[in-house]
């Protein structure tokens, strides 16, 4: 069984990036490789299809490095999904269904029952692909949580994984986040880092190399590379806190606001738009982001009930309702459909305290939660387009009669709500709602190809400035036997 583990000095390191450029690379070498990462916090996911035709929920990150590895998404590949509800809990999917909550209090006991089922799954993956390349989780040296790592060092402890560090030299300090993530790990846990990456490198590789030096004599490790900075390197966004705006460079380029809820999930649904030409995308966050908008999207959220409350609070109830007054198109997706409604009902507590909500009512819609997780797939046409998503919800959607169906949602005017997230990702679909709706014609952007495109320029980097021939040499044999100790080690 070959394998290698990408861990970083931090969150955002490039960890992301470099595995799927990985994958990418290998595939394209007729490798049989598949991506895996332990446990992903994310409210960005992505059904796939799981036993029995049943859908089955991983981290988007996953699902886009299974695209990378050109192998079909599964649970296994992300076995652990963590998805923030609040500050405190996380609700937990395991191996793609729902599993129950774990709180920060009882994050130990929790962790072991999921450590089991997340090494089970790794082992059923090597057993069946050439090379799995595993994704770490922030750092692998938070010592506060080593005693219950699974997803970091305690998984290559598990599988005998060799791993590479990558950090990020645009944050600074790079250098000192190398050494000390190695300085502070066990001799066991240092006995696996076998070297390092750098990532988003801007200038001269002159002036780097003799730092690169002085690092593999300190530590010992290489430096398997360092791939430069390029703002054109962009994948499905995991993270709320990578929320980029897409600005068009078209001075009359239609607005769309997009509302940043503080739950906000499955936000890749408007990576499509973002690609348009003629929109200019961007994220709000008050009333005033909303005043000028052609077009506002209620997106996606892990918690509508709490999300809606926010909104209310700083106004922005009233600047949708006036937008929509005004005969201006607004878009709500999955829960920010929900909002758009008369009313939210949670009897069962799905959601937290509050048993009922009144919505927006820009649609005659009723929603009502249920235990119960829908995960499907949906197919069908909007207006003689094929359409196709996926669905990710607890809610259950009732449609008044002056209401027409709309991608699993519903549609009164110019208000459109829809439970598929990713239906804009379909090209003609997308085309014909910005014709319906902003009266724009078809670019001819193919998102599908646009994300083949980013996926096939990160391997090409990885080819170009990483050394991955001795990296796959390095997930078939093992982390070197004579990588030195660096002191002082864990405390």
């Amino acid at each position: 069984m070959a394998g290698l583990l990408v861990a970083g000095t931090t969150s955002d390191a490039g960890k992301s990036v470099v595995t799927t450029g990985l994958c990418r690379a290998l595939a394209r070498r007729g490798v049989k490789v598949a991506p895996y990462k332990a446990q992903n916090m994310s409210n960005n996911s992505m059904v796939c299809a799981g036993p029995g035709g049943a859908g089955v929920e991983i981290g988007r990150a996953q699902w886009v490095q299974a695209l990378a590895a050109r192998a079909t998404p599964e649970a296994a590949m992300n076995p652990v999904l963590l998805k923030p509800g609040s500050d405190q809990r996380s609700h937990v999917v395991l191996m793609g269904r729902p599993w129950g909550e774990v709180s920060s209090s009882d994050w130990l006991h929790g962790r072991r029952a999921l450590a089991a089922a997340a090494h089970a799954a790794y082992d059923d993956l090597a057993a069946r692909y050439d090379v799995v390349i595993a994704e770490g989780a922030g750092s692998p040296t938070e010592i506060n949580l080593r005693a219950g790592d699974y997803v970091n060092l305690g998984l290559a402890r598990h599988a005998g994984l060799p791993t590479i560090v990558v950090g990020d030299i645009d944050r600074g300090g790079v250098f000192a986040a190398f050494f000390g993530t190695v300085a502070l790990l066990s001799a066991e846990d240092q006995a696996l880092i076998a070297g390092f990456v750098v990532n988003k490198f801007r200038g001269d590789p002159a002036l780097l190399a003799p730092g690169l030096r002085d690092l593999e004599r300190v530590t010992g490790r290489r430096v398997y590379g360092t791939l430069p900075w390029r703002a054109d390197v962009w994948l499905d966004s995991e993270d709320a806190l990578e929320l980029p705006g897409r600005r068009s460079p078209r001075s009359a380029a239609r607005r769309v606001a997009v509302v940043r809820l503080p739950r906000i999930s499955n936000f890749t649904d408007v990576d499509a738009l973002g690609l348009e030409p003629d929109l200019d995308v961007v994220f709000a966050s008050n009333a005033t982001g909303l005043a000028d908008a052609d077009l506002i999207v209620l997106p996606g959220t892990r918690a509508t009930i709490a999300d809606l409350a926010w909104l209310r609070s700083r106004g922005m109830d009233r600047a949708v309702a006036a937008h929509a007054a005004a005969g201006k198109p607004v878009l709500g997706i999955c829960g920010g459909f929900q909002m758009l409604g008369r009313v939210i009902r949670d009897p069962e507590r799905v959601e937290g305290a509050t048993p009922r909500v009144e919505g927006l009512g820009l649609l005659d819609v009723e929603t009502d939660f249920a235990v119960a997780k829908t995960l499907r797939l949906p197919e069908g046409d909007w207006l003689g387009v094929p359409a196709a998503g996926y669905e990710i919800h607890h809610g259950r959607i009732t449609r008044g009669a002056g209401v027409e169906e709309f991608l699993g949602g519903g549609r009164r005017g110019r208000v459109y709500g829809t439970m598929w997230h990713g239906a804009f990702e379909n090209d003609g679909l997308r085309a014909r709602f910005l014709t319906e709706t902003l009266g724009i014609d078809a670019s001819g952007v193919s998102f599908p190809s646009a994300r083949e495109a980013r996926l096939d320029l990160l391997a090409d980097l990885v080819e170009e400035h990483l050394d991955v021939d001795t990296m796959l040499e390095l997930a078939h044999r093992g982390a070197p036997r004579d990588l030195p100790f660096l002191p002082p080690g864990a405390p």
